[in-house]
């Protein structure tokens, strides 16, 4: 079926050769010389695209784009004026206009402006499977190598920039192969961690990569002395690829200065990377060096309530003597009550705010069917992580900050992956819940499905009892009990879960802004 065109132009007589170039090229092209006649054509019937003259008699090019919206919002309009006016351009351009065309105008003008709303989709499905196809070989060249951890985030980073640009296509086909090359990334990924990660909290490796524990003094403290007023925002449980598609957001008010990744520990759990973060020491360390500051597995009480006093703690043995208020947001009463308090904290340098709401998501998408049903893939979670932070307080928050020039460090404590291969464990009664982590005694699974650490010293982890070691998923594996094995597997198969080792989990994002 070739695409219909309405053109109006009230010197449309002196545009015939363009009218049938755009004919010789298969295009159907119905013509009129004024506003209202357009406005019967397209009542009668239908047009995929129409240009229209700003300058005619009668109805103006600007009432008749009002017009036209007002009964066929989606329909494509370009406006073509003689006119460089800057007020026509923006109230043409606030009327929602596809494109906006200054004469005299040339057939191949018209012709990129058809492709480009009306083809575009196809041409971008076309070029993108093409670069992709070719990048594929290239990242699987790469995963064939010996990646350092530089390595590994780049291939990340291309990974999560062709996800993204797969998302905006409807080939199922590319999306699969896409998904099969990141599942064999996981897996060589899970490889390079077991087999480096004891070497790394050691000393012992070369390309020991910025850990939970060393990410504030060794990235963020720089950026915070050198800038005047700082808010340090930890979105819990937020993947680099999130970050990404809030980017253009953060973007409208703020200049990204830089952004890295930085390397959780292990397990990739709040309990463990968040208070490794704020306290800038290991867990083990945590628990003997501040034993009241600690929360075990099997203790009871929040196992991070204690944020505030384990990085007042670090900040004093890092010599820097920094005013801070901590906020943690739980709900969205209490980010309402920040935003609309915000002055009141900018007499301090630093602001550290935890938004403990991506992590509620997760939780929420696993025990809610409506959720599981809006969240149905990995595109659909990134879109509904997009569209809370668009009604959230903490974009309310971002937005004064930026106008008050304040600067924004953001990163996060740990991602999340989507899992759906479950591996049996068999564990006591007191081994902890967790489908990406155990630790407990007596612990039994298939060896070469997980990264084990019989002595939880070895990897500075707490030792939960006198023979608890631990036990990291691999990939998208979760751990399923034998017990009510089906059920198990069921309800917990293809929901978001963390703990365990993956790229998703382990590399989050560290984004340093400053406000336009």
């Amino acid at each position: 079926m070739s695409i219909s065109i309405l053109w109006a132009d009230d010197e449309i007589d002196l545009l015939k050769p363009h009218v049938i170039f755009l004919r010789d090229k298969g295009y159907e092209v119905q013509t009129t010389n004024n506003g209202a006649e357009a406005l019967e054509l397209i009542r009668d019937r239908s047009f995929d695209i129409v240009f229209l003259d700003e300058h005619m008699p009668g109805l103006s090019g600007l009432e008749t784009l009002a017009r036209i919206k007002s009964s066929r919002p989606g329909l494509p309009v370009v406006m073509i004026t003689k006119s460089e006016e800057e007020s026509i351009m923006n109230d043409a351009i606030g009327s929602n206009i596809s494109d906006y065309l200054i004469k005299p105008v040339n057939p191949n003008q018209i012709l990129l402006s058809i492709k480009k709303n009306l083809e575009n989709r196809k041409l971008v499905t076309e070029k993108t499977t093409l670069a992709y196809q070719q990048q594929f070989r290239q990242i699987g060249q790469e995963l064939g190598g010996r990646l350092d951890m530089d390595g590994w985030k780049d291939v990340y980073r291309q990974l999560v920039y062709w996800e993204l640009e797969l998302d905006k296509l409807q080939d199922s086909s590319m999306k699969e192969i896409f998904r099969m090359q990141k599942l064999e990334a996981n897996r060589v990924f899970s490889s390079f961690v077991s087999a480096h990660y004891l070497d790394w909290l050691r000393g012992d490796a070369g390309d020991k990569p910025v850990l939970s524990h060393t990410a504030f003094r060794d990235c963020c403290l720089p950026f915070i002395r050198e800038e005047e007023r700082v808010f340090l925002i930890i979105i819990d449980n937020l993947r680099f690829d999130q970050w990404k598609v809030l980017q253009p957001l953060f973007e409208e008010f703020y200049r990204i200065q830089k952004e890295e990744m930085v390397c959780s520990i292990l397990p990739t759990a709040t309990q463990y990377a968040r208070n490794a973060f704020f306290a800038g020491l290991m867990p083990s360390e945590i628990e003997k060096k501040y034993p009241d500051l600690w929360v075990g597995e099997g203790d009871e009480g929040t196992r991070n309530q204690h944020e505030a006093a384990l990085f007042a703690e670090q900040l004093r043995r890092l010599r820097a003597d920094i005013r801070f208020n901590y906020h943690k947001i739980l709900n969205m009463n209490a980010g309402k009550k920040l935003s609309e308090s915000l002055s009141n904290h900018l007499n301090a340098p630093l602001n550290v705010l935890v938004y403990n709401f991506v992590d509620m998501l997760s939780h929420a998408r696993t025990d809610m069917e409506v959720l599981k049903e809006l969240a149905d893939d990995e595109s659909a979670y990134r879109s509904l992580t997009v569209s809370w932070f668009e009604h959230s307080p903490l974009w309310e928050i971002i937005r004064s900050l930026s106008g008050k020039g304040v600067s924004i460090l953001l990163t996060s404590d740990h991602g999340s992956i989507k899992v759906n291969n479950p591996t049996k464990v068999v564990g006591d009664r007191n081994t902890n819940t967790n489908l990406r982590y155990k630790t407990g005694r007596n612990l039994k699974y298939e060896a070469d499905e997980v990264f084990e650490v019989r002595r939880p010293s070895d990897a500075c982890l707490p030792r939960e009892s006198v023979s608890a070691g631990y036990i990291f998923a691999l990939e998208n594996n979760f751990f399923a009990y034998p017990n009510n094995f089906n059920y198990y597997v069921n309800y917990y198969r293809d929901t978001f879960q963390h703990g365990g080792i993956s790229m998703d989990e382990m590399l989050v994002p560290m984004v340093y802004m400053k406000a336009k």
